[in-house]
């Protein structure tokens, strides 16, 4: 296969990243969240959404004593990218001087894809080489862009399947011509009362077409990362076991995704906490082929019970910590597949963080 000239400035970086990334022990933490979107959580715990609160919350993520060393990653939002702590040094330095890559999401949200029955497209194309040459400048180093797809009566439609793919082939091949490792996500949404099997047939559909438009498009394999929904029955069908979700994900994986590609970073896609921990603590206990490694990009069930434990009070942020600490150590052993439970410190924990119809 051959590859640009300007992807062979960065070829060996960009293996190298997304090999540390999927670093079995650490995993990704997903501080992207929109402006809006932090709002929402913010809100939840009566705190105004304004820059200096927002920087707290970040600074209190990133400043955890032991957390970062769980970590391999952080996915930043633009404004957080160019943020500095109390302190005065740049998050960027705080993350990289802990062993942490920064990342940035590249995406511009999701817009309905005309001829379809409210599907969706993702948008931002359109000046993004420029966006990841200034990102690369501020010391980002991998970067993120989420196509959504839903489960229906005839949904996804293969039009929405193969707009979503070539959105993403392309989004990764000029993230990686200007130096940044693509982490493609497409998030099948849980929401509906389908089974698990439907939930398999389509995750399988989707990432056969991805991974056919990511080679159409020549992008580097060895320098991307996959970031999939877990392959589990729709949020509103009866729950199984976690060995059950770990058996149809990995069959799933086995059948479309190349050994090429370094690892898997699963999104948590509003299970709770304590879910999406043992769900991926029984995906690598499973004997069987798995060429990549599988660990975590985690957001809401990373960050659901430090959020109720700081509740945006300084004199809380030890234990909000601590909270936090005890996540990212129970999901660093789900990705060796040595969690044994015991990690719901704090309040929030098993609670469901699924939201109909997510946006960031």
């Amino acid at each position: 296969m051959s590859y640009s000239s300007a992807i062979s400035l960065f070829i060996y970086e960009l293996i190298a990243t997304a090999n540390y990334i999927g670093t079995p022990g650490k995993g990704i933490l997903a501080a992207d969240e929109s402006t809006g979107t932090i709002g929402k959580r913010l809100s939840s715990i009566n705190v105004e959404n304004v820059e200096s609160n927002r920087r707290a919350l970040r600074e209190l993520l990133f400043t955890t004593p032991g957390a970062l060393e769980c970590l391999s990653g952080v996915i930043l939002f633009e404004e957080t990218l160019y943020q500095k702590s109390a302190a005065g040094k740049p998050f960027v330095d705080v993350l990289k001087e802990g062993g942490v890559i920064p990342g940035i999401k590249v995406d511009k949200g999701t817009v309905e894809l005309p001829g379809t029955n409210g599907e969706t497209t993702t948008q931002g194309l359109d000046g993004l080489a420029q966006r990841c040459q200034q990102y690369y400048t501020a010391g980002a180093r991998f970067a993120k862009w989420r196509a959504v797809l839903k489960i229906g009566p005839n949904e996804p439609s293969q039009l929405a399947i193969n707009e979503n793919a070539n959105g993403l082939a392309r989004y990764a091949i000029i993230c990686q011509q200007n130096g940044l490792v693509p982490i493609v996500e497409p998030e099948i949404l849980v929401d509906g009362s389908h089974d698990i099997e439907k939930c398999a047939d389509v995750t399988e559909r989707v990432l056969a077409a991805v991974y056919k438009a990511l080679n159409d498009h020549h992008v580097l394999l060895e320098g991307t990362l996959l970031k999939p929904n877990m392959v589990t029955p729709g949020s509103e069908a009866p729950k199984v076991a976690p060995e059950v979700i770990a058996e149809y994900t990995v069959r799933a994986l086995q059948r479309t995704m190349p050994a090429a590609v370094p690892a898997v970073v699963f999104l948590s896609g509003g299970q709770s906490e304590e879910e999406a921990t043992r769900n991926l603590n029984a995906m690598n206990r499973l004997k069987t082929k798995k060429p990549w490694s599988l660990t975590f990009s985690f957001g809401r069930a990373l960050q659901q019970s430090t959020l109720k434990a700081w509740a945006g009070k300084e004199e809380n942020i030890p234990k909000a910590q601590a909270a936090f600490l005890s996540r990212c150590k129970a999901n660093s052993d789900a990705t060796l597949g040595k969690y044994e439970g015991g990690a719901s410190l704090g309040e929030g924990a098993s609670e469901s963080l699924h939201v109909k119809d997510y946006k960031y």
